[in-house]
């Protein structure tokens, strides 16, 4: 799975729309849907912003694990 199809999911799955999700990495709604769509690069700040807002792994976001384990659980291991 490419990583821009896991933020279209995890921002479905929060029942959020691309205009709440753009307000959180404060830019415009057509950005983020570039990000979406695969016709922009993400940067990995925001990249970490949205692992933080959704509770789970970079590892998550970019397709390496299917395991949504969040970053914070790490400090459990």
């Amino acid at each position: 799975m490419k990583f821009y199809q896991r933020l279209r999911d995890l921002r479905e799955d929060s029942n959020k729309t691309q205009a709440d999700i753009s307000l959180v990495l404060k830019t415009s709604r057509s950005y983020y849907s570039q990000y979406e769509n695969g016709k922009r690069p993400i940067s990995l700040d925001r990249v970490v912003e949205l692992a933080k807002y959704y509770d789970v792994s970079l590892d998550y976001i970019a397709g390496l694990t299917d395991k949504k384990h969040s970053y914070k659980e790490w400090d459990k291991i």
